[in-house]
C-alpha cells in the first residue's frame, strides 16, 4: 500500500523527486548504500505481528529491502497460527493490540516447544520499565520502543538474529564434542561390563552340571555386578545428555531454579549412607550436616550426593575416611565431600570434562568419568559451582555451592 511520509520519516526514509515529479522512497542500508537480496545468502524468514496496517507494511517492505522474507499477521491470535505454521527465525510483535496483545502472543509461543526458542521482539509505544520488565520474564529478546528509525529496527533485528545464530552453533559444537567423545569411550565402556555377563553366562550354560553351587553363585555374582555396572552407565550417559539439552533452553533453566529442598539434610544422609553400604565401608563415612533450605530439586541434589560419595568411596582405600558436611553462606549452601584417596594433580582438575578419565592405564574407572561432570553441570544449572581442592596422595575435597532458598 502507498507509504505516507510520517511512516516514512519514523522509520527513516530518504525521499527524492522523479523527473516526472512523483515523490518515491528509497531503501538505505546504515552505511548508505541501497540494499537488496543478492541471493547470495539463505534469506531469514521474519514475523510481523501488527494490528495497524499502515506500520506493518512499512515494517514488511523496510525488511524486504534488507533481504528478510517477511510474513504478516494482523493479530496475536493469526500471529500465533502462522508462528506455528512456518516456524520464522525472528518474531517482531507490537504490544497493544486487540484480542490478543503481545504479552499474551508473546506467552503463549514461548509454552510451546516448537516456538519457545523463535527470538522475539515486542514493539510498543510505551516502553515504560514495568512493561519491559513484564516482557522480559515472559520471555522477550528485546525491545523496539516506536517511534524507531530504520537503523533502530535493522539493528535490533541483526543482533536478535546474530546472538540465535551463536547459540545454534554453540549448540552444534556441543553435540558434535559428543557424539566424538562417546564414540570413542563408549564402545570401551560397553564392552567390559558385556564381556563379564556373556562369558560367566556361557560358562553356566554349557557347564552348569558340572558347577558347585558355589561356583554358580560366584558367577552370579560376578554377571549381576556387570549388570548393575551396565545399568549405571547407561543411567550416567543418559541423563549427561538431558543435562546439555537442558542447558541449551533458558526456560527450562529459569523453571529448574525455582525448584527446592526445605530439608536437605535428611536426603544428603539416606543417599551418603546408601553410597557407603554399596561400598561396604559405611564405618569410613563422616557426617556433619547443619539443614538449610537449598534452591535445587530433591531428585538432582540427590543425584549429586550419589555422584561425589561414590567417587569419594571410589577412589580411596577401605579404612579412610570419608566427609560429607552441609554448611551455610550468607547466601548460599555449600556441600562438600572429602576422601583421603590418591587425589588429583592440577592437571587433572582443569581437565575435568565429560567422558575424561584420568591414569586409566594406573588404576581401571567405571562409568564413563561423567560423575564429577554431572555434579558440576546440575550445579551451574541452578547457578551455583563445583569446586575440587586436591593434594596429591593425600586428600580430595570436591565442594558444591548452590543458592539458598527461602525457608518455608
Amino acid at each position: 500500500m502507498p507509504m505516507d511520509k510520517r511512516a516514512a520519516g519514523v522509520l527513516g526514509l530518504h525521499s527524492f523527486e522523479t523527473p516526472v515529479g512523483v515523490a518515491q522512497y528509497e531503501w538505505r542500508s546504515l552505511n548508505g548504500q541501497s540494499m537488496a537480496d543478492d541471493g547470495g545468502h539463505q534469506m531469514k524468514r521474519i514475523l510481523v505481528i501488527d494490528d495497524e496496517p499502515l506500520l506493518r507494511e512499512t515494517v514488511r517492505l523496510a525488511l524486504v529491502g534488507k533481504g528478510f522474507d517477511v510474513i504478516e499477521a494482523e493479530n496475536g491470535t493469526l500471529g500465533i497460527e502462522k508462528a506455528r505454521q512456518q516456524l520464522p527465525d525472528l518474531i517482531l510483535c507490537d504490544v497493544n493490540m486487540e484480542k490478543l496483545d503481545g504479552y499474551l502472543t508473546l506467552s503463549a509461543l514461548r509454552n510451546e516447544p516448537t516456538t519457545s526458542a523463535i527470538p522475539f521482539i515486542l514493539m510498543t509505544g510505551m516502553a515504560d520499565n514495568a512493561g519491559m520488565r513484564h516482557g522480559m520474564e515472559l520471555g522477550a529478546d528485546d525491545y523496539l520502543p516506536k517511534p524507531f528509525k530504520i537503523e533502530e529496527l535493522y539493528a535490533a533485528v541483526e543482533a536478535r538474529l546474530k546472538k540465535a545464530e551463536a547459540l545454534r552453533r554453540e549448540a552444534e559444537k556441543k553435540l558434535s564434542d559428543l557424539r566424538a567423545n562417546i564414540s570413542m569411550m563408549l564402545p570401551h565402556e560397553l564392552r567390559t561390563p558385556l564381556n563379564g555377563i556373556l562369558a560367566f553366562g556361557e560358562m553356566l550354560a554349557a557347564d552348569a552340571a558340572t558347577l558347585s553351587a558355589k561356583e554358580i553363585a560366584e558367577m552370579g555374582q560376578v554377571i549381576h555386578d556387570s549388570g548393575k555396572r551396565l545399568e549405571r552407565l547407561i543411567e550416567n550417559f543418559l541423563i549427561y545428555a538431558q543435562i546439555e539439552l537442558l542447558g541449551a533452553d533458558a526456560q527450562k533453566v529459569n523453571a529448574l531454579r525455582q525448584k527446592q529442598t526445605q530439608s536437605p539434610a535428611k536426603l544428603i544422609e539416606a543417599h551418603a549412607v546408601g553410597q557407603a553400604r554399596a561400598a561396604d565401608r559405611v564405618n569410613d563415612l563422616m557426617l556433619d550436616l547443619a539443614d538449610h533450605p537449598v534452591r535445587i530439586s530433591e531428585d538432582y541434589l540427590a543425584r549429586i550426593v550419589d555422584e561425589l560419595v561414590q567417587n569419594a568411596f571410589r577412589f580411596s582405600d577401605p579404612g579412610k575416611r570419608v566427609s560429607v558436611t552441609l554448611s551455610g553462606l550468607p547466601n548460599g549452601v555449600v556441600l562438600s565431600v572429602t576422601d583421603q584417596g590418591r587425589g588429583f594433580s592440577t592437571e587433572h582438575i582443569t581437565k575435568v570434562g565429560a567422558y575424561m578419565q584420568f591414569e586409566r592405564q594406573i588404576q581401571e574407572q567405571q562409568g564413563l568419568g561423567l560423575g564429577l561432570v554431572i555434579a558440576r553441570r546440575l550445579a551451574e544449572l541452578h547457578g551455583g559451582t563445583l569446586s575440587i581442592q586436591s593434594e596429591r596422595g593425600t586428600r580430595t575435597t570436591v565442594a558444591v555451592e548452590l543458592p539458598r532458598a527461602a525457608a518455608n
